[in-house]
Protein backbone atom coordinates (compact mmCIF):
# COMPACT_ATOMS: atom_id res chain seq x y z
CA UNK A 1 0.00 0.00 0.00
CA UNK A 2 1.18 3.54 -0.43
CA UNK A 3 3.01 5.30 1.84
CA UNK A 4 2.82 9.36 1.75
CA UNK A 5 5.46 11.87 2.87
CA UNK A 6 4.94 15.84 3.28
CA UNK A 7 6.37 18.04 0.75
CA UNK A 8 8.41 20.81 2.50
CA UNK A 9 11.43 22.71 0.87
CA UNK A 10 11.58 20.51 -1.97
CA UNK A 11 11.82 17.66 -0.02
CA UNK A 12 9.83 14.52 0.86
CA UNK A 13 9.54 14.45 4.60
CA UNK A 14 8.26 11.66 6.84
CA UNK A 15 5.57 12.51 9.32
CA UNK A 16 5.75 10.87 12.76
CA UNK A 17 1.97 9.91 12.27
CA UNK A 18 -0.41 9.12 9.74
CA UNK A 19 -3.88 7.94 8.41
CA UNK A 20 -5.30 5.25 6.09
CA UNK A 21 -6.65 6.53 3.15
CA UNK A 22 -10.02 4.22 2.46
CA UNK A 23 -11.76 3.78 -1.17
CA UNK A 24 -15.18 5.98 -1.14
CA UNK A 25 -16.67 3.31 -3.25
CA UNK A 26 -15.37 -0.11 -2.29
CA UNK A 27 -13.78 0.72 1.18
CA UNK A 28 -10.96 -0.72 0.93
CA UNK A 29 -7.81 0.69 1.94
CA UNK A 30 -5.48 3.19 -1.10
CA UNK A 31 -2.82 4.63 1.15
CA UNK A 32 -1.69 5.50 4.77
CA UNK A 33 -0.99 9.40 4.41
CA UNK A 34 1.18 11.34 6.35
CA UNK A 35 -0.42 13.25 9.33
CA UNK A 36 1.27 16.73 9.52
CA UNK A 37 2.24 18.22 12.85
CA UNK A 38 1.56 22.04 13.87
CA UNK A 39 5.36 21.77 14.09
CA UNK A 40 5.79 20.23 10.34
CA UNK A 41 3.12 23.46 9.35
CA UNK A 42 5.38 26.08 10.81
CA UNK A 43 8.27 24.71 9.20
CA UNK A 44 6.65 24.65 5.59
CA UNK A 45 5.00 28.20 6.40
CA UNK A 46 8.67 28.99 7.28
CA UNK A 47 10.55 27.55 3.85
CA UNK A 48 7.34 29.41 1.98
CA UNK A 49 8.42 32.95 3.39
CA UNK A 50 12.62 32.07 2.80
CA UNK A 51 11.09 31.00 -0.78
CA UNK A 52 9.26 33.94 -1.71
CA UNK A 53 11.64 36.74 -0.59
CA UNK A 54 13.69 35.26 -3.76
CA UNK A 55 10.70 33.85 -6.14
CA UNK A 56 9.43 37.68 -5.87
CA UNK A 57 12.13 38.50 -7.63
CA UNK A 58 11.55 36.41 -11.06
CA UNK A 59 10.13 37.80 -14.27
CA UNK A 60 6.71 37.37 -15.62
CA UNK A 61 8.48 35.41 -18.30
CA UNK A 62 10.10 32.56 -15.74
CA UNK A 63 6.90 31.90 -14.42
CA UNK A 64 4.45 31.38 -17.13
CA UNK A 65 7.13 28.95 -18.60
CA UNK A 66 6.92 27.09 -15.23
CA UNK A 67 3.47 26.83 -15.64
CA UNK A 68 3.59 26.21 -19.25
CA UNK A 69 5.62 23.46 -18.35
CA UNK A 70 3.13 22.33 -15.75
CA UNK A 71 0.87 21.83 -18.53
CA UNK A 72 2.57 19.84 -20.94
CA UNK A 73 3.51 17.40 -18.16
CA UNK A 74 0.08 17.12 -17.17
CA UNK A 75 -0.92 16.33 -20.73
CA UNK A 76 1.07 13.41 -21.00
CA UNK A 77 -0.46 11.69 -17.77
CA UNK A 78 -4.32 12.84 -17.90
CA UNK A 79 -5.27 8.99 -17.78
CA UNK A 80 -3.12 8.28 -15.01
CA UNK A 81 -4.62 11.32 -13.19
CA UNK A 82 -7.99 10.50 -13.64
CA UNK A 83 -8.05 6.98 -12.39
CA UNK A 84 -6.48 8.97 -8.61
CA UNK A 85 -9.70 10.58 -9.12
CA UNK A 86 -11.48 7.34 -9.02
CA UNK A 87 -9.66 5.76 -6.51
CA UNK A 88 -9.51 8.42 -4.01
CA UNK A 89 -12.50 10.16 -4.91
CA UNK A 90 -14.94 8.25 -6.17
CA UNK A 91 -15.01 10.09 -9.05
CA UNK A 92 -16.28 8.34 -12.41
CA UNK A 93 -13.60 7.89 -15.02
CA UNK A 94 -15.57 10.19 -17.77
CA UNK A 95 -16.36 13.31 -15.12
CA UNK A 96 -12.49 12.61 -14.44
CA UNK A 97 -11.11 13.17 -17.04
CA UNK A 98 -13.25 16.54 -17.69
CA UNK A 99 -11.58 18.00 -14.39
CA UNK A 100 -8.00 16.86 -15.68
CA UNK A 101 -8.72 18.80 -19.05
CA UNK A 102 -10.29 21.76 -17.37
CA UNK A 103 -7.36 21.66 -14.58
CA UNK A 104 -4.69 21.92 -17.64
CA UNK A 105 -7.00 25.14 -18.92
CA UNK A 106 -6.70 26.35 -15.44
CA UNK A 107 -2.65 26.38 -15.55
CA UNK A 108 -2.77 27.93 -19.17
CA UNK A 109 -4.71 30.48 -18.10
CA UNK A 110 -2.63 30.76 -15.65
CA UNK A 111 0.63 30.70 -17.68
CA UNK A 112 -1.05 33.71 -19.85
CA UNK A 113 -2.16 35.96 -16.94
CA UNK A 114 0.98 35.42 -15.45
CA UNK A 115 2.53 38.17 -18.54
CA UNK A 116 -0.59 40.21 -18.54
CA UNK A 117 -0.70 41.34 -15.05
CA UNK A 118 -0.62 45.33 -15.39
CA UNK A 119 -1.40 48.70 -13.82
CA UNK A 120 -2.49 52.18 -14.80
CA UNK A 121 -0.85 55.35 -15.19
CA UNK A 122 -2.72 58.43 -13.26
CA UNK A 123 -3.49 61.29 -14.73
CA UNK A 124 -2.14 63.78 -12.06
CA UNK A 125 -2.19 66.85 -13.48
CA UNK A 126 -5.91 66.20 -13.35
CA UNK A 127 -5.68 67.24 -9.55
CA UNK A 128 -5.47 71.24 -9.56
CA UNK A 129 -1.94 72.87 -9.27
CA UNK A 130 -0.07 69.98 -10.26
CA UNK A 131 2.19 69.66 -13.33
CA UNK A 132 5.42 68.30 -13.02
CA UNK A 133 4.28 64.50 -11.63
CA UNK A 134 3.87 61.36 -13.08
CA UNK A 135 1.82 58.29 -11.55
CA UNK A 136 1.11 54.72 -11.92
CA UNK A 137 0.21 51.95 -10.21
CA UNK A 138 1.66 47.98 -10.55
CA UNK A 139 0.05 44.81 -8.59
CA UNK A 140 3.34 43.17 -6.36
CA UNK A 141 2.75 39.72 -4.97
CA UNK A 142 1.68 38.99 -1.14
CA UNK A 143 4.02 36.78 0.05
CA UNK A 144 2.71 33.35 1.55
CA UNK A 145 -0.61 32.18 0.43
CA UNK A 146 -2.37 29.19 2.58
CA UNK A 147 -4.61 27.00 0.44
CA UNK A 148 -7.01 24.81 1.79
CA UNK A 149 -9.06 22.89 -0.64
CA UNK A 150 -12.41 20.48 -0.91
CA UNK A 151 -12.24 16.42 -1.95
CA UNK A 152 -15.21 17.57 -4.87
CA UNK A 153 -12.26 18.80 -7.64
CA UNK A 154 -9.07 18.01 -6.07
CA UNK A 155 -7.07 18.55 -9.32
CA UNK A 156 -8.63 21.62 -10.82
CA UNK A 157 -9.68 23.41 -7.10
CA UNK A 158 -5.83 23.17 -6.02
CA UNK A 159 -4.96 24.73 -9.66
CA UNK A 160 -7.54 27.70 -8.97
CA UNK A 161 -5.27 28.39 -5.75
CA UNK A 162 -1.66 27.52 -7.44
CA UNK A 163 -1.89 28.68 -10.83
CA UNK A 164 -2.63 32.25 -9.91
CA UNK A 165 -0.01 32.44 -6.51
CA UNK A 166 2.74 31.29 -9.10
CA UNK A 167 1.87 33.89 -11.65
CA UNK A 168 2.37 36.39 -9.79
CA UNK A 169 5.29 35.56 -7.55
CA UNK A 170 3.16 34.17 -4.36
CA UNK A 171 4.25 30.98 -2.71
CA UNK A 172 1.67 28.45 -1.19
CA UNK A 173 1.47 26.01 2.07
CA UNK A 174 -1.42 23.55 0.33
CA UNK A 175 -3.08 22.10 3.01
CA UNK A 176 -5.71 19.65 0.64
CA UNK A 177 -8.89 17.43 2.03
CA UNK A 178 -8.34 14.51 3.97
CA UNK A 179 -9.95 12.17 1.47
CA UNK A 180 -8.11 13.45 -1.77
CA UNK A 181 -4.42 13.87 -0.56
CA UNK A 182 -3.02 11.86 -3.69
CA UNK A 183 -3.85 14.04 -6.29
CA UNK A 184 -2.12 17.41 -4.61
CA UNK A 185 0.94 15.26 -3.64
CA UNK A 186 1.73 14.22 -7.37
CA UNK A 187 1.08 18.26 -8.17
CA UNK A 188 4.40 18.48 -6.25
CA UNK A 189 6.46 16.21 -8.41
CA UNK A 190 4.89 17.92 -11.36
CA UNK A 191 6.21 21.36 -10.23
CA UNK A 192 9.30 20.46 -9.46
CA UNK A 193 9.80 18.69 -12.68
CA UNK A 194 8.62 22.18 -14.14
CA UNK A 195 11.57 23.82 -12.37
CA UNK A 196 9.29 25.63 -9.57
CA UNK A 197 11.99 26.77 -7.11
CA UNK A 198 11.97 24.44 -3.86
CA UNK A 199 10.31 25.94 -1.08
CA UNK A 200 7.49 27.83 -3.59
CA UNK A 201 4.83 25.10 -3.25
CA UNK A 202 4.80 23.05 0.43
CA UNK A 203 1.80 20.38 0.45
CA UNK A 204 0.81 19.02 4.16
CA UNK A 205 -1.60 16.54 4.65
CA UNK A 206 -3.84 15.75 7.90
CA UNK A 207 -6.31 17.26 9.74
CA UNK A 208 -8.28 20.70 9.36
CA UNK A 209 -9.29 21.00 12.71
CA UNK A 210 -5.36 20.46 14.18
CA UNK A 211 -3.86 22.60 11.29
CA UNK A 212 -6.32 24.93 10.35
CA UNK A 213 -5.07 27.61 13.38
CA UNK A 214 -1.80 27.84 12.66
CA UNK A 215 -2.51 28.00 8.62
CA UNK A 216 -4.70 30.64 8.77
CA UNK A 217 -2.65 33.04 11.66
CA UNK A 218 0.84 32.38 11.30
CA UNK A 219 2.43 35.86 10.86
CA UNK A 220 4.10 34.78 7.82
CA UNK A 221 1.00 34.12 6.36
CA UNK A 222 0.00 36.85 4.29
CA UNK A 223 -3.55 35.63 2.07
CA UNK A 224 -6.11 32.52 3.02
CA UNK A 225 -8.07 31.17 -0.14
CA UNK A 226 -10.11 28.16 1.44
CA UNK A 227 -13.37 26.18 -0.49
CA UNK A 228 -15.32 24.53 1.49
CA UNK A 229 -18.28 24.52 3.84
CA UNK A 230 -20.21 27.89 4.93
CA UNK A 231 -19.71 27.12 8.83
CA UNK A 232 -15.19 26.47 8.46
CA UNK A 233 -15.77 29.41 6.07
CA UNK A 234 -16.84 31.40 8.60
CA UNK A 235 -14.26 30.52 11.10
CA UNK A 236 -11.68 31.27 8.73
CA UNK A 237 -13.34 34.98 8.78
CA UNK A 238 -13.15 35.64 12.02
CA UNK A 239 -9.77 34.59 12.90
CA UNK A 240 -7.55 36.12 9.90
CA UNK A 241 -8.06 39.68 10.80
CA UNK A 242 -6.38 41.87 8.39
CA UNK A 243 -5.37 39.58 6.48
CA UNK A 244 -6.41 39.02 2.83
CA UNK A 245 -8.97 36.11 2.06
CA UNK A 246 -11.36 34.25 -0.32
CA UNK A 247 -14.07 31.87 0.60
CA UNK A 248 -15.57 30.12 -1.98
CA UNK A 249 -18.33 28.07 -0.06
CA UNK A 250 -21.70 26.13 -0.33
CA UNK A 251 -25.11 26.62 -2.65
CA UNK A 252 -28.03 25.22 -3.39
CA UNK A 253 -27.83 26.47 -6.73
CA UNK A 254 -31.62 26.76 -9.10
CA UNK A 255 -32.72 27.10 -12.05
CA UNK A 256 -36.02 28.64 -14.13
CA UNK A 257 -37.83 26.76 -16.59
CA UNK A 258 -39.89 29.30 -18.34
CA UNK A 259 -42.57 28.23 -20.64
CA UNK A 260 -40.47 29.29 -24.10
CA UNK A 261 -38.11 26.50 -23.26
CA UNK A 262 -38.07 23.75 -25.67
CA UNK A 263 -38.39 20.64 -22.88
CA UNK A 264 -36.66 18.34 -25.11
CA UNK A 265 -33.51 20.48 -25.28
CA UNK A 266 -32.92 20.86 -21.97
CA UNK A 267 -33.93 17.90 -19.75
CA UNK A 268 -30.18 15.83 -20.05
CA UNK A 269 -28.19 19.34 -19.50
CA UNK A 270 -30.14 19.68 -16.56
CA UNK A 271 -30.10 15.93 -15.52
CA UNK A 272 -26.30 15.89 -15.94
CA UNK A 273 -25.92 19.24 -13.59
CA UNK A 274 -27.90 17.88 -11.20
CA UNK A 275 -26.19 14.08 -10.31
CA UNK A 276 -23.15 14.73 -11.74
CA UNK A 277 -20.51 13.60 -9.28
CA UNK A 278 -23.21 12.44 -7.09
CA UNK A 279 -24.46 15.88 -6.65
CA UNK A 280 -20.80 16.90 -4.75
CA UNK A 281 -20.40 19.69 -6.49
CA UNK A 282 -21.00 23.66 -5.11
CA UNK A 283 -22.85 24.54 -8.15
CA UNK A 284 -24.87 21.46 -8.50
CA UNK A 285 -28.24 21.94 -10.23
CA UNK A 286 -30.55 21.14 -6.93
CA UNK A 287 -33.89 23.04 -7.21
CA UNK A 288 -35.73 23.16 -10.89
CA UNK A 289 -38.57 25.92 -10.64
CA UNK A 290 -40.86 25.19 -13.70
CA UNK A 291 -43.69 27.38 -15.15
CA UNK A 292 -47.10 25.40 -13.88
CA UNK A 293 -48.07 24.83 -17.72
CA UNK A 294 -44.90 22.53 -18.77
CA UNK A 295 -44.24 21.38 -15.05
CA UNK A 296 -46.09 17.87 -16.11
CA UNK A 297 -44.70 17.38 -19.13
CA UNK A 298 -40.95 18.69 -17.74
CA UNK A 299 -41.34 16.13 -14.81
CA UNK A 300 -42.04 13.10 -16.71
CA UNK A 301 -38.75 13.65 -18.87
CA UNK A 302 -36.75 14.59 -16.17
CA UNK A 303 -37.76 11.54 -13.98
CA UNK A 304 -37.31 9.11 -17.12
CA UNK A 305 -33.96 10.45 -17.71
CA UNK A 306 -32.78 10.28 -14.14
CA UNK A 307 -33.88 6.53 -14.10
CA UNK A 308 -31.31 5.86 -17.29
CA UNK A 309 -28.51 6.97 -14.96
CA UNK A 310 -26.16 3.93 -13.90
CA UNK A 311 -24.69 3.95 -10.66
CA UNK A 312 -21.26 1.88 -10.08
CA UNK A 313 -17.42 1.44 -10.43
CA UNK A 314 -15.73 4.80 -10.64
CA UNK A 315 -13.41 2.61 -13.04
CA UNK A 316 -15.80 1.96 -15.21
CA UNK A 317 -16.48 4.25 -18.42
CA UNK A 318 -19.81 3.65 -18.33
CA UNK A 319 -20.75 4.75 -14.96
CA UNK A 320 -22.79 7.69 -14.28
CA UNK A 321 -22.91 8.09 -10.46
CA UNK A 322 -20.88 5.81 -7.84
CA UNK A 323 -19.92 6.89 -4.41
CA UNK A 324 -20.16 9.61 -2.11
CA UNK A 325 -17.77 10.58 -0.64
CA UNK A 326 -18.26 8.88 3.23
CA UNK A 327 -20.96 6.37 4.36
CA UNK A 328 -21.87 9.19 6.51
CA UNK A 329 -22.38 11.46 3.75
CA UNK A 330 -24.91 8.85 2.99
CA UNK A 331 -26.95 8.44 6.11
CA UNK A 332 -27.17 12.15 6.65
CA UNK A 333 -28.79 12.37 3.08
CA UNK A 334 -31.14 9.55 4.01
CA UNK A 335 -32.93 11.45 7.06
CA UNK A 336 -33.26 14.58 5.48
CA UNK A 337 -35.11 12.59 2.62
CA UNK A 338 -37.12 10.61 5.64
CA UNK A 339 -37.61 14.21 7.11
CA UNK A 340 -38.97 15.70 4.10
CA UNK A 341 -41.14 12.69 3.08
CA UNK A 342 -42.76 13.25 6.55
CA UNK A 343 -43.22 16.97 5.99
CA UNK A 344 -45.16 15.83 2.85
CA UNK A 345 -42.47 15.24 0.09
CA UNK A 346 -42.69 12.56 -2.08
CA UNK A 347 -40.28 10.65 -4.21
CA UNK A 348 -40.58 10.70 -7.59
CA UNK A 349 -37.78 8.30 -8.72
CA UNK A 350 -34.56 6.87 -6.42
CA UNK A 351 -34.08 7.11 -2.34
CA UNK A 352 -32.56 3.86 -2.66
CA UNK A 353 -29.41 3.14 -1.00
CA UNK A 354 -26.27 1.51 0.19
CA UNK A 355 -23.77 2.04 3.05
CA UNK A 356 -21.71 4.02 0.43
CA UNK A 357 -24.25 5.35 -2.39
CA UNK A 358 -27.42 6.26 -3.22
CA UNK A 359 -29.60 6.34 -6.29
CA UNK A 360 -29.99 9.87 -8.33
CA UNK A 361 -32.98 11.29 -6.65
CA UNK A 362 -35.90 13.34 -7.72
CA UNK A 363 -38.18 15.03 -4.93
CA UNK A 364 -41.60 16.80 -5.79
CA UNK A 365 -43.93 18.02 -3.52
CA UNK A 366 -41.81 20.21 -1.25
CA UNK A 367 -41.91 23.05 0.81
CA UNK A 368 -38.58 25.91 1.02
CA UNK A 369 -38.44 25.08 5.02
CA UNK A 370 -36.88 21.35 4.18
CA UNK A 371 -33.69 21.05 4.38
CA UNK A 372 -33.73 19.02 0.63
CA UNK A 373 -34.00 22.55 -0.35
CA UNK A 374 -33.37 25.35 1.81
CA UNK A 375 -29.68 23.79 2.66
CA UNK A 376 -26.58 22.32 0.56
CA UNK A 377 -27.50 19.16 0.15
CA UNK A 378 -24.18 17.71 -1.54
CA UNK A 379 -25.86 14.68 -3.09
CA UNK A 380 -27.16 13.50 -6.06
CA UNK A 381 -30.95 14.97 -5.14
CA UNK A 382 -33.21 17.94 -6.99
CA UNK A 383 -36.21 19.16 -6.08
CA UNK A 384 -38.86 20.00 -8.66
CA UNK A 385 -41.39 22.48 -8.09
CA UNK A 386 -44.16 24.74 -9.79
CA UNK A 387 -44.43 28.61 -10.36
CA UNK A 388 -47.26 30.87 -11.65
CA UNK A 389 -45.61 33.83 -12.52
CA UNK A 390 -42.07 34.32 -13.12
CA UNK A 391 -41.77 37.14 -10.17
CA UNK A 392 -42.92 34.00 -7.74
CA UNK A 393 -40.04 32.03 -9.24
CA UNK A 394 -37.53 34.74 -9.28
CA UNK A 395 -38.34 35.22 -5.42
CA UNK A 396 -38.78 31.57 -4.59
CA UNK A 397 -34.45 31.18 -5.63
CA UNK A 398 -33.63 34.35 -3.76
CA UNK A 399 -35.43 33.01 -0.67
CA UNK A 400 -32.06 30.99 -0.13
CA UNK A 401 -29.70 32.67 1.90
CA UNK A 402 -26.83 31.29 -0.67
CA UNK A 403 -26.46 32.73 -4.04
CA UNK A 404 -23.28 31.06 -5.84
CA UNK A 405 -24.89 30.51 -9.27
CA UNK A 406 -28.22 30.71 -10.55
CA UNK A 407 -30.13 30.14 -14.09
CA UNK A 408 -32.83 30.69 -15.71
CA UNK A 409 -34.34 29.01 -19.10
CA UNK A 410 -35.82 31.30 -21.73
CA UNK A 411 -36.75 32.23 -24.88
CA UNK A 412 -38.01 35.85 -23.97
CA UNK A 413 -35.24 38.40 -24.45
CA UNK A 414 -37.29 40.93 -21.34
CA UNK A 415 -37.56 37.72 -19.54
CA UNK A 416 -33.98 37.11 -19.30
CA UNK A 417 -32.87 40.57 -18.53
CA UNK A 418 -35.66 40.81 -15.69
CA UNK A 419 -33.83 37.58 -14.13
CA UNK A 420 -30.21 38.72 -14.69
CA UNK A 421 -30.89 41.94 -12.65
CA UNK A 422 -33.50 40.65 -9.97
CA UNK A 423 -31.60 36.69 -9.21
CA UNK A 424 -29.31 37.21 -6.39
CA UNK A 425 -26.10 35.08 -7.31
CA UNK A 426 -22.58 35.36 -7.91
CA UNK A 427 -23.19 34.13 -11.50
CA UNK A 428 -26.48 34.43 -13.63
CA UNK A 429 -26.60 32.03 -16.36
CA UNK A 430 -29.04 32.48 -18.95
CA UNK A 431 -30.49 29.49 -21.17
CA UNK A 432 -28.30 26.71 -19.44
CA UNK A 433 -27.74 25.46 -15.91
CA UNK A 434 -26.44 26.77 -12.79
CA UNK A 435 -23.41 23.91 -12.67
CA UNK A 436 -22.11 25.68 -15.87
CA UNK A 437 -18.31 27.02 -15.14
CA UNK A 438 -15.34 27.55 -17.32
CA UNK A 439 -12.16 28.23 -15.13
CA UNK A 440 -11.72 32.18 -16.79
CA UNK A 441 -14.67 33.57 -15.63
CA UNK A 442 -15.46 35.41 -11.88
CA UNK A 443 -16.56 32.59 -9.85
CA UNK A 444 -17.76 33.07 -6.39
CA UNK A 445 -20.70 34.02 -4.61
CA UNK A 446 -23.13 36.21 -2.67
CA UNK A 447 -25.18 35.83 0.86
CA UNK A 448 -23.53 33.22 2.72
CA UNK A 449 -22.04 31.22 -0.40
CA UNK A 450 -18.61 33.48 -0.22
CA UNK A 451 -16.26 36.19 -0.23
CA UNK A 452 -14.17 37.33 -2.92
CA UNK A 453 -13.70 35.81 -7.05
CA UNK A 454 -11.64 33.30 -8.50
CA UNK A 455 -11.15 32.98 -11.97
CA UNK A 456 -7.38 33.67 -12.91
CA UNK A 457 -7.87 37.35 -13.79
CA UNK A 458 -10.10 37.68 -10.76
CA UNK A 459 -7.57 35.54 -8.13
CA UNK A 460 -4.64 37.49 -9.00
CA UNK A 461 -6.25 40.78 -7.90
CA UNK A 462 -7.31 38.89 -4.97
CA UNK A 463 -3.31 37.18 -4.75
CA UNK A 464 -1.73 40.94 -5.07
CA UNK A 465 -1.39 44.24 -3.37
CA UNK A 466 -2.38 47.63 -5.55
CA UNK A 467 1.13 49.53 -5.12
CA UNK A 468 1.02 53.33 -6.20
CA UNK A 469 4.10 54.99 -7.34
CA UNK A 470 4.40 58.60 -8.16
CA UNK A 471 7.68 60.57 -9.74
CA UNK A 472 7.92 64.02 -9.59
CA UNK A 473 9.65 65.01 -13.07
CA UNK A 474 11.74 68.09 -11.50
CA UNK A 475 12.96 68.78 -8.44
Amino acid sequence: MKETKLWINGEWVDAKNSYELTSPYSGEPIANVAKASVIDVEHAIEGAHKAFLAFKKTTAYERAEILYKVVDIMRGRKNEFAEILAKEAGKPISAGLTEIDRTIATYQFSAEAAKQSMGETVPMDAAPGVKDRIGYTKRVPLGVVSAITPFNFPFNLVAHKLGPAFAVGNTVVLKPATQTPLSALVMAEIFQEAGLPDGALQIVTGSGGELSDTLITHPYVKKVTFTGSGAVGLKIKEKIGLRKVTLELGSNAAVIVEPSTPIEKIVSRCVGGAFGFAGQVCISLQRVYIHESIYDEFSKAFIEETKKLKVGDPLDPSTDVSAMIHPKEVERIKQWIEEAKEQGAQVATGAEFSERWMTPTVMTNVTPNMKVVCLETFAPIVSLVPYKTLDEAIELVNASDLGLNAGIYTNVLPDALKAADELEAGAIVINDIPTFRVDNMPYGGMKNSGYGREGIKYAIQEMTDLKFITIKTTI
